[in-house]
């Protein structure tokens, strides 16, 4: 029978506590990008830190990424400065602000914009290799090892009219999509070399221990099947992770991320960290957002296409990043959706696209690709003239796709299923979380802080709000930095 007394949805009672098996300053749940950057920064500070993991090993979801770390803004980083490339903090706040909105965390952005590049810097003090040269084409991942490619919707309506465009994606100096695990190992040796630092693997977090006024005191672990009573004296931090992982929260509050078909995260990502915040009264803010996309390039050429969905019309700029298509064509009514693309620019007939949808349908023309797929006739030979016929005067009135991707689509015409339901590929991950200030300090629903608790990483809602706006690397870039501070505000806790 299992034991009930420990729930991460339930504190348990300071008054119970018979006595301390450990005693820290500062305590925290998870050793992935967050947790090591919080621990880092909390033992830099003086203070004494214990780090629980579930796994054998430390990365989280960090690891698991492409490393891509998403920086600018006061002038621009040293990388973005070599490739000829000035950014300013208000262009970084405002495009920020535009991607996140409504529902973005002023604040935090604020904080962010204007402490990027002395982010940059710091991960660069730590040892993080990034090279100084730019990627010059349109990418999901860089696989060169070349420090600086565009990862959002910069150049694409709208928010190109908002937001100066300027590449921010700091790609680790390192061939393949192995940023992730180079960025983690790098993180995990400098909290390695530090003595005031202890690290316990294959440790389950319990719950939070609080007193009644909701304090929070430490934790309960479960350490070789025996449950031992962690005092934190300054605080705990939670770095647990989003909820991707557990179907029963996606359910309930972010049941469209059950149409992704490929979950991004570890197997830790269940929400318990968040659980726990909510128990003590913490606030669990954006619960129904989340990141869903669709990989339709490369090649580039994917990107002259149009998607159309169940009524055969056009919902987005395709010169959008993958992840606002993705998000967009998930909110398309019926149960089709379909990219149409020229036969010159899809390529090789014999190799599936990159998002793995199926060719559905050919046409010489487009009435004829109309009648194969069974729309009614003229709903999708008219979209597909219409756009045509503006993209041969280098215009899109509907979308305002970039001139630079803009073309007729000349027969013959090839159709791909694109609906994740039918095997296309799309990824997603959650961007709820617990509410907390930019510090890390967990909120509970009127606005105050809870003593003694604090959340960073994809545990709390950080800069990432929406799925349309998202950009690779602000996941990364904002767990590190809203890790390291969670870990000083920790460490200064008095």
């Amino acid at each position: 029978m299992s034991d009930t007394r420990y729930t991460p949805a339930r504190a348990f009672r300071l008054k119970d506590v018979v006595q301390w098996d450990f005693e820290t300053d500062v305590a925290i749940v998870g050793f992935g990008g967050a947790g090591a950057c919080a621990a880092i920064e909390a033992a830099d500070a003086g203070a004494d830190v214990m780090v629980f993991e579930l796994a054998s090993a430390s990365g989280g979801s960090t690891a698991m990424s492409s490393g891509e770390v998403y920086l600018g803004g006061n002038g621009g980083t040293r990388v973005q400065k070599a490739c000829g490339f000035e950014d300013s903090t208000d262009n970084l706040y405002n495009f920020l602000m535009a991607a996140h909105g409504p529902q973005a965390d002023e604040a935090k952005v604020r904080a962010y914009a204007e402490g990027a590049v002395e982010h940059f810097n710091w991960l660069v003090a730590h040892g993080v290799p990034f090279k100084d040269s730019f990627l010059d084409k349109r990418a999901i991942v860089a696989l060169t090892d070349d420090g600086l490619l565009y990862t959002g919707s910069e150049k694409a309506w709208p928010f190109r009219d908002i937001a100066k465009p300027v590449p921010r994606g700091h790609n680790l100096q390192v061939e393949g999509d192995n940023g992730g695990p180079l960025l983690m190992k790098i993180l995990t040796e400098n909290v390695e070399q530090r003595k005031n630092i202890h690290v316990h693997y294959d440790t389950r977090t319990l719950c939070l221990i609080a007193d009644e006024n909701g304090d929070v005191h430490g934790v309960v672990v479960r350490i070789d099947m025996k449950e031992r009573f962690v005092r934190a004296r300054k605080g705990v931090v939670l770095c647990a992770g989003g909820f991707i992982m557990n179907k029963e929260m996606l359910q309930k509050y972010a049941p469209k991320l059950l149409r992704g078909n490929i979950p991004i995260g570890n197997p830790g990502d269940t929400g318990t960290g968040i659980q726990m915040g909510i128990s003590v009264g913490g606030a669990a803010i954006n619960m129904h957002e989340g990141f869903m996309t669709i990989p339709f390039y490369p090649p580039g050429n994917m990107t002259f296409g149009i998607f159309v969905n169940a009524m055969g019309q056009r919902f987005i700029n395709e010169d959008a990043y993958h992840g606002r298509v993705g998000t967009f064509a998930i909110q398309q009514p019926g149960d089709r959706l379909y990219m149409v693309v020229a036969a010159e620019d899809y390529g090789n007939f014999d190799r599936k696209p990159f998002f793995n949808g199926d060719i559905v349908g050919t046409g010489e023309t487009a009435e004829e690709l109309e009648q194969e797929l069974g729309f009614p006739p003229n709903s999708l030979a008219h979209t597909i003239n219409f756009y045509s016929e503006h993209a041969a005067k280098g215009e899109d009135p509907l979308f305002h796709k970039s001139p630079q991707w803009l073309k007729p689509l000349n027969p013959p015409l090839v159709a791909i299923d694109a609906t994740p339901e039918r095997g296309a590929i799309f990824p997603c991950f959650t961007l709820g979380g617990l509410d907390t200030l930019p510090s890390g300090e967990v909120l509970m629903t009127d606005g105050t802080p809870i003593k003694g608790l604090y959340a960073a990483g994809r545990t709390a809602a950080g800069i990432p709000r929406r799925g349309d706006g998202y950009a690779s690397g602000t996941s990364v870039g904002d767990a590190t930095f809203s890790g390291r501070m969670a870990g000083k505000a920790a460490a200064a806790r008095k």
